[in-house]
């Protein structure tokens, strides 16, 4: 049996293949760092009912393209500070 061929951009042979998430932009009050807020929906330890879980991470944003309500895609990056692990990829809607 075959297996699925996957899509890798050039760029991430030379990095190695990188997390992304998608959430939303709750703070861009900052310079050049958005506060972004993605939502998990995992199943209850105990209860085995879904529940969402909520995270928050700081990720850089280069030319301030992210405005806050925004839906946006982050990458995962080497630390730029104390709290950014994450980089803008894209601003998907405004």
């Amino acid at each position: 049996m075959s297996e699925p061929s996957i899509e890798v951009a050039p760029e991430a042979l030379k990095r190695g293949l990188r997390k992304t998430r998608v959430g939303l932009v709750v703070s861009a009050k900052m310079d050049k760092t958005i506060v972004v807020s993605v939502v998990r929906r995992v199943p209850h330890p105990k209860f085995d009912k879904i529940v969402k879980r909520t995270s928050k991470f700081y990720a850089h944003d280069e030319e301030g393209k992210a405005k806050e309500g925004d839906r946006v895609r982050i990458m995962e990056t080497k630390p730029l500070s104390k709290l950014k692990r994450w980089r803008l990829e894209e601003v998907l809607t405004h």
